[in-house]
């Protein structure tokens, strides 16, 4: 759900977190507030285009590979693992990673859904460097970039991804617990769990599972019909496209790259980056990814608020629409007022160059 399309198949995650947990046991997770200053907190991500990881399939030694690599760069033992996102399949590897290194886990996540790029999340914001980030792939080879920052970082890994076959497995963000209770966002794995349980307990009332999750979420449902046309292309590292979706009031265009970006009708803004835009089948509830997107499928779209941290302007020049090329401003929904925030000047300009 919190995934909003991108971040990869979870289910491919889930079976690597089972089979994790069940060759090595239960994982232990920790809140924030349970992380001592000095802890040495690491996350663990796959990097690369979704719709490739559906048959380039991870194994554990690869997942655990660069959280090694990333340990003996820095001298000091991994003490916890974190989730960079919490949408997609990366809300579930590092509950396989946590499992085979016999670390606990962060009931905390790195921006609260997930984004495409690796810079985007909130430690950036704080001065959080994702480098020294390791790297590893399906054949065994292994690397340490060390860079000037995050969205150098993010260059160099993305060649190094689509040199590997478009997915990797990554290791970055190295924080002391001090830094992760501030940077983090808190109980997001709580939260998805009460999101879960939300959508099939409504199931098993005969209610409305995306009624309950819209409240559950302080949303708001955007539209409802048919997909009727799904433009994917798997280009630098990312799956990049569009969808129609038509209904009896119109329709919906939506825009993504990994993730949904921006929702559109009739030349009018829905909603935008960084607040949540998220495809539902239309009766279940259940979330489909971008790359899950076909034809013929009746859905209904739905939007939520960000964490309020990703509205800032410094924020919004790394995941506001004009970063991604929209000469939009950004939408931000309340729950009863649709507002809008524009970047200043210098955010703008920074987008730009």
């Amino acid at each position: 759900m919190l995934g909003t399309g991108g971040g990869g198949d979870p289910y491919i995650g889930a079976l690597l977190a089972t089979e994790a947990l069940r060759r090595h046991g239960d994982v232990t997770v920790v809140t924030l507030a349970e992380v001592p200053d000095d802890a040495v907190v690491l996350t663990v991500a796959m990097m690369g285009a979704p719709t490739v990881m559906v048959e380039k399939l991870p194994s554990l030694d690869e997942v655990v590979a660069p959280v090694h690599a990333l340990g003996a760069y820095l001298g000091r033992p991994v003490t916890h693992i974190a989730c960079a996102e919490v949408g997609g399949v990366n809300s579930t590897i590092p509950v396989a990673a946590a499992a085979a290194l016999g670390l606990p886990l962060l009931d905390a996540d790195g921006m609260g859904r997930a984004f495409p790029e690796l810079q985007m999340v909130l430690p950036t914001l704080y001065g959080v460097t994702a480098s020294p980030l390791a790297f590893s792939d399906e054949k065994g080879n292994t690397g340490v970039l060390q860079t000037v920052d995050n969205s150098w970082t993010e260059r160099i890994a993305r060649v190094a991804c689509v040199e590997m076959g478009c997915s990797v497995m990554i290791s970055g963000f190295p924080m002391s617990g001090a830094q992760a209770r501030e940077a983090l966002v808190p109980a997001s794995l709580s939260r998805c769990i009460e999101i879960g349980r939300t959508i099939t307990g409504a199931r098993h009332e005969k209610a409305d599972p995306v009624q309950r999750t819209v409240q559950l979420l302080g949303g708001r449902e955007l539209f409802a019909g048919k997909v009727v046309d799904v433009q994917r292309a798997t280009t630098t590292g990312f799956a990049r496209g569009s969808a129609r979706v038509e209904g009896t009031d119109g329709a919906v265009t939506l825009s993504f790259q990994n993730e949904h970006l921006i929702a559109e009708a009739a030349g009018r803004t829905l909603a935008t980056t960084p607040d949540l835009i998220m495809v539902l089948e239309h009766d279940s509830g259940e979330p489909i990814t971008t790359e899950g997107l076909r034809y013929g499928q009746r859905v209904r779209i739905i939007s939520a608020p960000s964490d309020e941290r990703w509205h800032s302007p410094d924020a919004l020049a790394m995941v506001g629409p004009g970063y991604f090329g929209y000469d939009i401003p950004a939408h931000r929904y309340d729950g009863a007022v649709e507002l809008h925030d524009t970047p200043t000047t210098a955010a703008l300009g920074e987008t730009a160059a």
